[in-house]
């Protein structure tokens, strides 16, 4: 029976954790320019660093840009908006994030659809004007380009990330081209809903069906819909995971630990 695996991008094919950083200080900037009067590269460079130890609760790209200023309240309580940031540590916004981010929306008045609208248009810019400097802050993980070029499955993309950046990356650095109406992108729907259009596709019938995710919420959310019972569910820990995650994904019988090298075995 042949395989069909419906793929994360970010934290799963590719680790974008470097260039998502760097693209929402560049966003952040332009939003709050105020904010940023007296930051110098000590402090920008710390929170690039504090980014990479909170990229397991990015959800979608835009919360980059709230997470800099947050870390930024943290570092100068000086520009304090919201109350949040007072006595918060970049732990407790790994364990709070989720009750963290309506708070911070409310109090700095902002608007999803703006800061998704910015964060893409600051990757536009920095793509056109310097495609190489952007790709080269990406990486995907060992094998991965190799494993999606010899695929015998049938590959499908499903990520919250922007169609058009996934295919640059796909295109541009791993030398993959994977045809567009095979990449769901943000503004497709929620994955559950994703994998629901997938598993009905005629020709996709009778296929052996897999999802690859390395966000555990996610994954649980597949199981909470009945619907999707026939999906093989995978949480990858080479991505944006914790190990408290990890430890909890192996107490779910339905969701299988998967390390990279069998991934990319399972691919093939």
């Amino acid at each position: 029976m042949a395989d069909l695996y419906a793929l994360d991008f970010d934290g799963v094919l590719c680790d974008s954790c470097g260039e998502s950083s760097l693209s929402a200080v560049k966003a952040a900037k332009v939003r709050w320019p105020g904010l940023f009067d007296g930051v110098d590269s000590v402090i920008e460079d710390w929170i690039v660093d504090q980014m990479h130890i909170l990229r397991p609760v990015v959800e979608t790209g835009y919360e980059n840009l709230l997470l800099v200023r947050l870390l930024l309240e943290i570092r100068m309580p000086s520009i304090r908006k919201s109350l949040v940031s007072e006595g918060l540590t970049v732990e407790g916004i790994l364990e709070n994030w989720s009750k963290i981010k309506p708070v911070i929306i409310e109090d700095w008045s902002e608007n999803r659809d703006a800061l998704v609208d910015l964060f893409g248009k600051v990757r536009d810019e920095w793509m056109d004007k310097d495609l190489t400097t952007w790709i080269g802050a990406n990486r995907f993980y060992p094998g991965i380009p190799d494993a999606l070029k010899f695929a015998s499955s049938r590959i499908y993309i499903v990520t919250t990330k922007q169609s058009r950046f996934a295919d640059a990356l796909l295109r541009e650095l791993a030398g993959v081209t994977i045809p567009p109406d095979r990449i769901y992108g943000l503004g497709t729907g929620p994955k559950v809903e994703v994998l629901k259009q997938l598993q009905k596709k005629p020709e996709l019938q009778g296929m052996t069906l897999h999802f690859v995710e390395d966000r555990l919420a996610t994954l649980k959310n597949v199981i909470k819909e009945p619907e999707l019972d026939g999906w093989n569910l995978y949480l990858g820990d080479w991505g944006y995971n914790t190990q408290k995650e990890r430890e909890e994904a192996a107490s779910i019988p339905r969701i299988q630990l998967l390390q990279l090298s069998d991934f990319s075995r399972k691919l093939k």
